[in-house]
């Protein structure tokens, strides 16, 4: 069954403990751990997987789990000097797994190889070695790293991140689509979706105009085709998470922010329910 969920970003101002019970009060259970709530865990005192215990056991307190996580931004695990960035998210991923996270999303990097006019093959080689010891340190666990596509070279579309995904087989990793990284460039959410198949293990639900960033909900100004997308996530059987991207609709006093979840879980329902 396909749950709605929301990253937790759209609360960005709040600690883990206040963001929990909040996003609870309102109905929402089921979240997308934010990288910048991971970096607060992350600072604490302790071995990464003991403080990812003890939060998981504060959530489920208040009903809630993560089935998905976001991991580091800013991390580029192509840089030329990237054996740093790998042990940090590996600490990412023990935290993550601690946490329940079954999803954890992550850009595919190679900024610094695109501005140096790399190849493809280049940045797809680079990226298949980063991924490997990635891959490797959660083999075993029920932790996936699931690859986003970004509005750079060589991972705007499915067709980029397939040959990522396959080249290990499955094991551990797979795609997220974010609806509104691909709708900059212009890209069909139903082809997408149809060609990722069974490799689509996470979801960034998100809108724009189709020229920048915006995070917005769905059914407001933005372009992306609703219909569509929600056909093809039914005809290919997708059961994770129902996950919003939406820190656009949060700029605001957080007593509005919070009126606003009341109305876009009654959204999010009416999407998964009748949009098609």
């Amino acid at each position: 069954m396909r749950r709605a969920g929301i990253w937790t970003n759209y609360l960005v101002n709040t600690t883990p403990e206040e963001m929990v019970p909040l996003f609870a009060k309102h109905g929402w259970y089921d979240l997308e751990f934010s990288d910048e709530h991971g970096h607060m865990l992350l600072a604490r005192d302790g071995d990464p997987a003991a403080v990812g215990d003890r939060f998981r056991s504060f959530a489920a307190d208040h009903h809630v789990a993560f089935p998905q996580g976001h991991l580091w931004l800013a991390a580029d695990i192509c840089a030329a000097d990237n054996g740093a960035t790998i042990d940090a998210l590996k600490r990412w991923l023990d935290l993550y797994h601690a946490l329940g996270i079954r999803s954890a999303v992550l850009h595919p990097g190679g900024n610094e190889l695109i501005k140096a006019n790399a190849s493809g093959t280049a940045i797809f080689d680079a990226r298949t070695a980063a991924l490997r010891a990635l891959t490797q340190h959660v083999s075993g666990r029920d932790i996936s790293i699931a690859l986003e596509n970004i509005h750079t070279p060589h991972a705007k579309t499915a067709d980029d991140l397939i040959p990522l995904v396959d080249a290990f087989n499955g094991k551990n990793i797979g795609i997220c689509l974010d609806t509104g990284h691909l709708n900059i460039v212009k890209g069909d959410v139903g082809v997408f979706v149809r060609a990722a198949g069974k490799r689509l293990i996470a979801l960034h639900i998100a809108d724009n105009e189709g020229a920048t960033d915006q995070h917005l909900m769905p059914y407001g100004r933005g372009t992306v085709d609703w219909t569509g997308f929600m056909k093809a996530i039914r005809e290919v059987g997708y059961d994770r998470l129902m996950n919003l991207e939406i820190p656009g609709e949060s700029r605001c006093p957080q007593p509005v922010q919070l009126m606003k979840l009341d109305y876009i879980r009654r959204m999010m329902a009416y999407l998964l329910e009748e949009g098609i």
